[in-house]
């Protein structure tokens, strides 16, 4: 159904839609677009959207884990000899690590999680001697402790300060 406007335009199927012909001695419409095909891609795009947006529900694997707080840790150790080493880092997943027969001096920074205290522990061999730990929270000397003679041990614990803001 075509119809003419005032000025000369022509007007299909009574939608309201204005289509101006390229040549205005050639009435001939070049590009006209059926409801149809509006509707099947609008329908198209519809479902690519869907998709995507099911996608996001059924691709997810859960509450997202948030990362850890963690604060730089340096354990030292001096003396001589070997000693048995253990001390609480975040890659142990805040649990103790262990290393044995350590050649002293010894030095190591790792990450612990807040809310866990750091600690470092020696054990001296059965040759004894002396060796002492420290312990620094970001770069703040916090613990000192000696061990003497055959199998002596020694500890250093400190409270890991709040998240900073």
């Amino acid at each position: 159904m075509q119809k003419e406007s005032p000025d000369g335009d022509r007007e299909w199927g009574g939608l309201g839609e204005v289509v101006i012909p390229e040549d205005p001695a050639d009435p001939t419409v070049v590009g006209e677009i059926s409801n149809r095909r509006v509707v099947a891609v609008g329908g198209v795009l519809l479902s690519i959207c869907a998709g995507f947006v099911g996608y996001g529900f059924l691709g997810d694997d859960g509450p997202e884990r948030r990362s850890v707080p963690t604060a730089s840790v340096t354990y030292r150790i001096t003396g001589t000899g070997t000693a048995s080493v253990s001390y609480l880092a975040k890659d142990a997943g805040g649990s103790a690590t262990v290393e044995t027969g350590v050649e002293l001096p010894w030095r190591k920074t790792v990450r612990v999680p807040l809310g866990k205290d750091p600690a470092v522990s020696i054990q001296l061999g059965e040759q004894g001697g002396e060796a002492s730990c420290a312990l620094a929270i970001r770069g703040e000397h916090q613990r000192r402790a000696t061990a003497f003679g055959a199998f002596g041990r020694a500890t250093c614990t400190a409270d890991l300060p709040a998240e900073r803001d």
